[in-house]
């Protein structure tokens, strides 16, 4: 029987939606889905290797835009993000709860073999490469390529 799949488009770059999609990511894999996860623009935030605020990035403005969006440690909560605090708060209580975090969530994705695929595009307009995402991204690809891979599975956009 072949295996259902699922391409999640990760385009936002906010706590909650992470979260949402790597949910779902981690527990189709768990259940022997073939998954891949496609990160563009804001959603390359999750991807950084750096997850503070770093200057990386080709040209003064790609340097000050990369600043400004942050790393993994800066996603804002889409509604009530309260000046950063509200994605520190949710995770508290989420580890209250015994709820995967999404530091954790993040990890299961790579332990499962989820393929992280990198937006060419997206990564040439905020000018960074392949070298400031984290080393589990294994392909920068276009859309096309990855609409191709994508092919007969269920595609979601978060």
């Amino acid at each position: 029987m072949e295996r259902q799949k699922l391409s999640i488009v990760c385009f936002s770059g906010d706590f909650d939606k992470a979260l949402a999609a790597f949910t779902l990511a981690t527990g189709a894999a768990a259940v022997n889905w073939e998954v891949k996860m496609f990160f563009t623009f804001w959603g390359l935030n999750i991807l950084k290797k750096k997850t503070g605020r770093t200057w990386i990035g080709g040209g003064v403005l790609a340097k000050v835009f990369n600043f400004l969006m942050g790393g993994k440690k800066n996603l804002p909560l889409s509604r009530l993000n309260f000046g950063g605090a509200s994605p520190v708060l949710m995770t508290g209580m989420m580890k209250k709860s015994n709820v995967a975090t999404l530091d954790e969530l993040v990890e299961a994705a790579k332990a499962l073999d989820i393929d992280f695929v990198a937006c060419e595009m997206a990564m040439h307009i905020l000018g960074i490469d392949k070298n400031d995402l984290d080393e589990h991204v294994k392909h920068v690809a276009g859309v096309a390529t990855f609409l191709d891979a994508s092919k007969d599975g269920h595609i979601i956009f978060i």
